[in-house]
């Protein structure tokens, strides 16, 4: 009936758009904010968060909400994020109680529930750590974990081959630093191949490439060192047992990682949701009035399933309206925890916003954890996954490494070069279907804001039926085939925060007449 209910909404009001594209290149301060810019105005296919702004919000009143994010921990004391982070007022801060008597002490602004670890396994790695038990679930492992390896060592060649040429391009310009113009301007015949190689990686990453190329060997490296190390045990740093949802007295109050920069991530998802708006400062955030909840339970590695059912519970049940999840995984051995989690939440009315993954799957096909079916039926009406669009309005739309399926991602958002906080006050470019999740639940905050009357199913609805639909194909997958945008998601749409407005306030004021709907 809830989705009957949102068909039969007046769409008159609602914008939508002619094919068009970005002729000329965006500038610098269009980048950092191209997901919030609109198509029809700017002929870029942001979530036209600025036009709801001026047109829609401006004088109106709002009702403050917590999203949670379940990550890898947010730099709290960043300048950007610090004066919208949830503040439990019910603990009083240092005293070692459980003041609240929530079962965490000293939870002033969260919980971490790694503690200080950090570096994981893949879970498809602590499977086989288990003894082989001739399961079809052991076989997909197997051949699982060595085509991760594979793709491990093609990134550590990559890598390799990335350094030797920035040291060939060091040495020709006899300088440890270089610019990108630099680069494009050498004419030293026997660096062309090295400076072709560095070109095509140094695109969209003009300021840092040179650093990222040692992010990149670094990255590569640690695949071998702990995600696919079978001989890597870090979860003995915690002192729980993972595979007991019972036992649930571990992790610390400390909601960034012991390394503050290994909360990189988190930061940048919480950035995109809510940095402050219009205070010149990085960028801006999709949200005006809520506060950032931190909820650790996300590693550099995999997940384990009781981090992240029982961190869904503690946001749950200390606030939360929307809570993010940028993260997911192959393999679920306890899924059934995550499930309880997710049907919790809804019984709760909390919204969960999840990335599709970036492995450039068909999740139709080739299932990605967490998700909302059991047997293929839907046993929830509160997670929309995410998938991550591109700057183009065209065949590119749809970013290269972004999942996709028909049945298994609801709609997609911006999710390529997207500029928010990260770590030790800075700011960031990054990428990912993890970019593309904040970036709803940013507009799910803005609905739960100004139309709290609104159901987080009906929040949920309201963002894929107003989205914008797309009428062209779009090249999927690894071998970047063409479909109809159609079929990437079950909406067809790209998430509009104009539109999902419009519609929240006609559902609300249709909700207050009739209850019952």
């Amino acid at each position: 009936m809830r989705i009957f209910f949102l068909s039969m909404l007046s769409m008159a009001a609602l914008t939508t758009y002619a094919q068009s594209a970005k002729k000329a290149p965006l500038t610098d301060e269009q980048f950092k904010r191209w997901s919030h810019l609109d198509l029809q105005t700017d002929s870029i296919p942001g979530m036209s968060v600025d036009k709801a702004y001026a047109d829609l919000l401006k004088n109106k009143k709002s009702t403050k909400v917590i999203v949670a994010v379940v990550d890898s921990g947010v730099d709290i004391d960043h300048e950007d994020l610090k004066s919208v982070i949830w503040t439990n007022k019910k603990e009083i801060p240092g005293n070692g109680k459980d003041d609240d008597k929530n079962g965490f002490v000293d939870d002033v602004h969260g919980w971490n529930f790694l503690g200080t670890s950090n570096a994981e396994n893949l879970e498809v790695t602590r499977i086989l750590k288990k003894p082989n038990d001739g399961s079809e679930l052991y076989k997909k492992a197997i051949a699982v974990y060595a085509e991760e390896f594979r793709e491990a060592n093609l990134g550590m060649q990559k890598a390799d081959s990335l350094m030797k040429a920035d040291a060939a391009i060091r040495t020709c310009l006899q300088k440890e630093k270089y610019s990108f113009d630099e680069l494009k301007e050498l004419s030293a015949t026997e660096m062309e191949a090295y400076k072709k190689q560095l070109l095509i990686y140094a695109k969209d990453r003009t300021a840092t490439f040179q650093q990222d190329i040692k992010t990149a060997k670094e990255t590569a490296k640690g695949k071998f060192d702990h995600y696919l190390n079978k001989n890597f045990n870090p979860r003995a740093a915690v002192g729980d047992n993972p595979d007991d949802i019972n036992d649930k007295k571990y992790g610390n109050n400390v909601v960034y990682s012991k390394e503050r920069g290994d909360s990189y991530h988190g930061t940048h998802v919480a950035g995109i949701i809510a940095q402050v708006r219009n205070n010149n400062l990085g960028g801006d955030g999709v949200a005006d009035n809520v506060e950032i909840m931190p909820v650790r339970a996300v590693p550099d590695g995999d997940e384990y399933d009781k981090d992240i059912a029982l961190a869904i519970r503690y946001a749950v049940d200390n606030g939360a309206k929307v809570i993010n999840g940028s993260f997911g995984k192959r393999f679920s051995p306890h899924a059934k925890w995550v499930y309880d989690a997710i049907k919790y939440a809804e019984s709760k009315d909390v919204l969960i916003v999840h990335s599709a993954g970036n492995d450039s799957n068909d999740i139709d096909v080739e299932r990605y954890y967490p998700d909302d079916e059991v047997d293929g039926v839907e046993f929830a009406d509160n997670l929309i996954t995410v998938g991550a669009l591109n700057y183009t309005y065209n065949e590119k739309l749809v970013a290269t490494f972004s999942n996709y399926g028909k049945k298994n991602v609801d709609v997609f958002a911006p999710g390529v070069k997207i500029y928010a906080t990260v770590t030790d006050n800075k700011y960031r470019y990054l990428k990912g279907t993890s970019m593309a999740s904040p970036n709803v639940a940013g507009v799910a905050a803005l609905i739960r804001e100004y139309y709290p009357n609104l159901k987080a199913s009906q929040v949920k609805h309201i963002l894929m039926n107003s989205g914008t639909p797309v009428s062209f194909e779009v090249k999927v997958g690894e071998k970047q085939e063409k479909i109809p945008f159609a079929n990437t998601c079950v909406s067809g749409k790209m998430v509009n925060s104009y539109n999902a407005l419009k519609m929240a306030e006609e559902m609300s004021v249709s909700t207050k007449k009739n209850p019952k709907l």
